[in-house]
């Protein structure tokens, strides 16, 4: 069984960051609605760089659009059967050491996010299952290409689950850009709640795993 998953970050966990948080997250979908999720969003993007008289070849970023923009997509995407959204919120003030190595704490962080927020949603998937995954290329050096990919197949394996990591480029690829709306969105939401609160209101929580770092601490009410 193939799935597919979306990645972006929120926020920044380096050292000199002076940042609260930082997420990362975006969704997931299984392969029959995987260019149907697409769809959706590219159609809602469209209707946005209209709306702006943006160029039509203009990637969108989620702090660029309105909350009635952020409203309608999310609306539209969640409805899909076997769409889920999946972020992991850290608390930078719990952390009792500095990050030096950005990339290094980036695997770390999606191994939480399979860990914690997509694998309790595979629970009664006994198959193999490969994990495509697609993330922004936009922080990951040349030589730490490679990383991931083997991180999470070493992390995971004694489980029946397979990685294949893709790099993209966010402004051509839609999939990447919809999990930067879905982590910022959440990101924000403990960030200031004022900033995403109308967008949260209109979000189905049952499609959307939400993890927080440390796993004591509870930021949502």
């Amino acid at each position: 069984m193939k799935i597919f998953v979306y990645l972006d970050e929120s926020g920044s966990i380096h050292k000199n960051s002076k940042t609260k948080y930082f997420a990362v997250g975006g969704y997931i979908s299984f392969e029959k609605n995987k260019n149907k999720i697409v769809s959706k969003y590219k159609k809602n993007n469209k209707i946005i760089k209209i709306e702006n008289n943006y160029d039509l070849e203009k990637e969108v970023k989620s702090y660029e659009m309105t909350k009635k923009q952020k409203i309608n997509i999310f609306k539209d995407i969640q409805e899909i059967d076997k769409f889920y959204g999946c972020v992991k919120v850290f608390v930078k003030s719990y952390m009792k050491k500095e990050i030096y190595e950005s990339n290094i704490f980036f695997n770390y962080a999606v191994k939480l996010v399979f860990k914690d927020c997509i694998i309790p949603i595979l629970n009664n998937i006994k198959e193999t299952v490969n994990f495509i995954v697609s993330v922004d290329n936009r922080n990951i050096r040349v030589g730490d290409l490679n990383n991931l990919e083997n991180y999470l197949n070493t992390e995971f394996c004694l489980n029946n689950y397979n990685f294949k990591i893709k790099y993209y480029d966010s402004a051509t690829n839609y999939g990447i850009q919809l999990a930067d709306l879905i982590v910022n969105t959440f990101y924000n939401s403990y960030k200031d709640i004022n900033i995403v609160n109308d967008v949260i209101n209109n979000i189905q929580h049952k499609k959307f795993k939400i993890s927080i770092f440390p796993k004591y601490r509870k930021l949502l009410n």
